[in-house]
């Protein structure tokens, strides 16, 4: 059975807290330390989030019966976490930051493509993440009738992004900390949140919800898969980098998973209750989870459902703030960890600003951002697992930082498989709710899966494509350029091109 550890980071109790230092630079042997189950504290903490019992309903508006989302979901959510748990163990076996490791297969300047697209991917959610955590706010302050209008989201946006900030730029040691406290607090209040509400499931409307069809099924699946695993596989190696060499692999692919899935997994199955219950709160939810669990809590625990809600939402701002600016220096910016992480919580507050202020619609635009962008990482993720799996040592760390050494500096092969899954992939997925995204789908018709319109068009199967193609091809292209890198002697150690 496994149980949570005692200790969450290995570290001495009065260990003082400073502003990391390490940016692109591998980790000393003599500052890995911890076990395995560490992981579960951060990846638990970033997931706990009250946004996920959005994701019920978010399954059953692909049009399918509560046990055909439950398994879609449960699927989408495990196997989506466990590919994270897999490129976790590259942190272990590299000790630099994911997408480092990843110049293995793209080249240490190749590796600047999906670095962008990493930093853009994990900056959004840190963006969505920080501007549902000031609404969150505002509508639980609004209820309790304190006030929840332009003020209050004021204060709410400026505590929140000064607490994901700050954080983010402190680095690992208080991330570690931080992720500790949420999963606990957040962990009690949720189950007790669950139990308040329990009472308007009703079981009957839940089982009388029509099954779907096999492509809506998929679409569901999908859309998990990008919403969760899928979001978080750029960054997995940034905390298990930590971790000693010895550390086991399967410790980490199992820590990994089981802390980033448990919470989705129960969130998942409550949201499906709730909004199979009543059309008026499936509405409620997918249009706004945390205000639509306002309207039927008692009044007395709104403060601490509150608390739950802005701490779930701010773990897993904290790691992507975290991993956006590690993302930002692999793609080529040349400025200390701190800073760069500094940069993206500016980016931050200006993209929650507009969601929070502007923008009329948030669901429309959400779903359209996991889609497209879900579509590069698959394909980013196909190739790093596909070139993990052909290695049998341990990294050339040196080599990493060397456009000249084994990995190379910008091979063809990786990008082009990485353009050419994304080309495909765009073309077979649709995205009818974001307008400025109707270009895609492009293949649906040429491919006979019916165009835009027809049975296919929301099964995103794009995504399942971009992920198979760079994996099976970067098996079948890839492996003799792997095994002569390994046949090389290992490199000399050097401090050239932490930053690059």
């Amino acid at each position: 059975m496994i149980t949570p550890p005692d200790r969450p980071d290995g570290r001495a109790p009065d260990r003082k807290l400073r502003v990391e230092t390490h940016g692109l630079d591998v980790i000393a042997d003599t500052e890995r330390k911890g076990t395995p189950r560490t992981l579960f504290w951060p990846w638990f903490g970033a997931n706990v989030s009250i946004l996920g019992l959005g994701y019920g309903a978010f399954a059953l508006g692909f049009g399918i019966s509560f046990w055909q989302a439950l398994a879609a979901g449960a699927v989408g959510i495990v196997f989506s976490f466990l590919l994270c748990g897999f490129v976790a163990v590259a942190g272990k076996r590299g000790s630099a930051p994911t997408m480092v490791l990843g110049r293995a297969a793209y080249g240490v300047r190749g590796n600047r493509l999906p670095s962008v697209i990493s930093w853009v991917l994990t900056v959004g959610w840190e963006t969505v993440l920080c501007a549902l955590a000031t609404m969150a706010t505002a509508t639980v302050f609004g209820r309790l009738g304190w006030g929840g209008g332009t003020e209050t989201k004021v204060v709410a946006l400026v505590l929140v992004a000064a607490l994901t900030v700050v954080v983010g730029v402190m680095g690992f040691d208080l991330i570690m900390r931080l992720q500790t406290l949420i999963t606990v607090v957040t962990g009690v209040l949720t189950v007790i949140s669950i139990a308040l509400v329990a009472d308007h499931i009703h079981w009957s409307a839940v089982s009388a919800v029509p099954a779907g069809s096999v492509q809506e099924f998929i679409g569901a699946l999908v859309f998990m898969m990008t919403g969760f695993g899928l979001g978080w596989v750029n960054a997995a190696a940034d905390y298990s980098r930590y971790l000693p060499r010895t550390a086991s692999s399967r410790g980490v692919i199992g820590w990994t998973t089981f802390g980033a899935s448990l919470a989705p997994l129960l969130l998942l199955v409550f949201g499906l209750l709730l909004a199979g219950s009543s059309a008026d709160l499936d509405e409620a939810v997918a249009a706004d989870p945390i205000g639509a669990l306002t309207t039927i809590l008692p009044t007395w625990f709104l403060v601490p459902f509150a608390l739950v809600a802005v701490l779930g939402l701010v773990g897993g701002a904290v790691l992507d703030i975290y991993s956006s600016g590690l993302a930002l220096l692999s793609a080529g910016l040349r400025v200390p960890r701190h800073v760069a992480a500094l940069f993206d919580g500016v980016l931050m507050i200006v993209g929650s600003i507009y969601i929070v202020f502007v923008a009329d619609d948030f669901l429309g635009p959400f779903m359209g951002f996991l889609t497209t962008l879900g579509v590069p990482i698959a394909a980013w993720c196909g190739i790093m697992l596909a070139d993990l799996a052909l290695r049998r040592r341990d990294y050339d760390e040196p080599d990493l930082y060397r456009p000249t050494g084994r990995y190379g500096d910008v091979p063809l092969t990786p990008v082009l498989l990485t353009l050419t899954a994304t080309a495909l992939g765009w073309g077979l997925v649709t995205n009818s709710t974001a307008t400025w995204l109707d270009w895609q789908g492009y293949l649906l018709h040429p491919f006979g899966l019916g165009g835009r319109s027809g049975p296919w068009a929301y099964a995103n199967l794009g995504v399942l494509a971009a992920l198979a193609l760079t994996f099976l091809g970067t098996l079948t292209l890839h492996r003799d350029r792997v095994h002569e890198q390994e046949t090389l002697a290992p490199s000399p150690a050097t401090d050239e091109g932490a930053s690059l």
